[in-house]
């Protein structure tokens, strides 16, 4: 009994785990979003899950989309947008370089 109790606790674990990761990753990747608010958005959900004892996806549901609600809730729209704008410009000139590179002569 002990053994399936160990298999199951190590199994819930890594559940946990692997919704942190992609919580994780969803958060690094929306606008504006940097170290710190990373950290901060996991200390918030760790401490959470430990005072309750809940799974995070019990308590937060999917990451994908907790991931957009933390993210606004930690990042101000003016760093938000100015990210956005920033990776706009990014995208378009390496657009233009790629399309430079099939121009010949250059």
């Amino acid at each position: 009994m002990a053994k399936k109790d160990q298999t199951t606790d190590a199994a819930r674990e890594k559940d946990r785990e692997k919704w942190m990761a992609r919580f994780q990753v969803r958060l690094a990747m929306q606008p504006g979003v940097d170290r710190a608010v990373v950290l901060q958005a996991v200390k918030d959900v760790t401490a959470h899950c430990a005072d309750t004892g809940e799974h995070p996806q019990t308590a937060f549901g999917d990451p994908d989309a907790y991931a957009v609600h933390a993210a606004a809730r930690l990042v101000s729209v003016d760093r938000a947008a100015h990210a956005r704008r920033r990776n706009a410009m990014v995208d378009a000139f390496s657009s233009v370089l790629k399309r430079a590179r099939y121009v010949p002569g250059l």
